[in-house]
């Protein structure tokens, strides 16, 4: 056993030293950026089919709003019909993209994004800003969203460091 290691070792090295080990996540990262840009473009041209098209068959979507979407083929149904007329004037951008891999074949993606033309149900503000938490898998050396959640943001701001000035007093 350790003579065979000892003939690898020198095989090792070599693609060690040149760095053909370190480019396998680069490309992968760069296939999530476009996997990425894909989904803003699915999104501007208001297509559900394509956009769904980007999930795993057993996908899954939280959306801003907390509801759940289990499927391909349900969020291809529920972005088609808001597509009609909640966002049929909305404009995705991604602005940020920042992916950890798990395995060479499962990574974690943090997706930064603003949207205009968006409208919302009443007494929900449009969606304008938020982040995009994903896990991604790669099928057959395809990368496709396993699941999604989004979250609206607003900008940081310094926790309280003493109770509300209205605060009762025991």
């Amino acid at each position: 056993m350790i003579r065979r290691f000892l003939a690898l070792a020198p095989l090792i090295c070599s693609f060690a030293s040149t760095g053909i080990a370190a480019t396998a996540p680069s490309t992968d990262e760069a296939t999530i950026r476009q996997l990425e840009s894909d989904q803003a473009a699915a999104w501007n041209a208001h297509d559900a089919k394509r956009y769904a098209a980007l999930f795993s068959a057993d996908g899954e979507v939280v959306n801003v709003l907390g509801w759940w979407w289990q499927g391909r083929a349900e969020i291809q149904n529920k972005l088609d019909a808001a597509f009609r007329v909640v966002f049929r004037n909305s404009t995705l951008t991604i602005t940020d993209v920042k992916t950890r891999f798990l395995t060479t074949d499962i990574a974690v993606v943090h997706v930064r994004w603003t949207m205009t033309g968006a409208l919302a149900p009443p007494g929900v503000p449009p969606p304008k800003e938020g982040i995009q938490l994903q896990v991604v898998r790669k099928h057959a050396g395809t990368w496709l969203i396993e699941s999604f959640q989004n979250t609206n943001t607003v900008p940081e701001r310094a926790f309280p460091q003493g109770p509300p000035a209205n605060a009762a007093k025991p």
